[in-house]
């Protein structure tokens, strides 16, 4: 599942630079997480970076979007293959 950002967000700006696919990006009230871009870091880290610097804990799963593992590293490798011009 893609992550999301809820209301007890304090907006301390520490999830957005850990994000290695560029997912958290600042929104109009709090932090937001592009759902398409999230893999929980699957193919990065063993656990969401975001989650683990969180002083609130306000990053838990998004339930509405359900994703196995394997669903998130085929969206790591497409984030890849997208950001890398020479695998084209």
């Amino acid at each position: 599942m893609a992550l999301i950002i809820t209301d007890e967000c304090i907006n301390c700006d520490v999830c957005e630079p850990v994000c290695p696919n560029g997912a958290i990006r600042e929104g109009e009230r709090i932090y937001v997480i592009d759902p398409d871009r999230c893999t929980e870091c699957v193919g990065h880290f063993n656990e969401p970076q975001c989650q683990v610097v969180c002083p609130v804990a306000c990053i838990p799963l998004d339930i509405a979007r359900p994703e196995t593992r394997a669903q998130l590293l085929a969206k790591f490798e497409r984030l890849q293959a997208a950001a890398d011009p020479a695998s084209a």
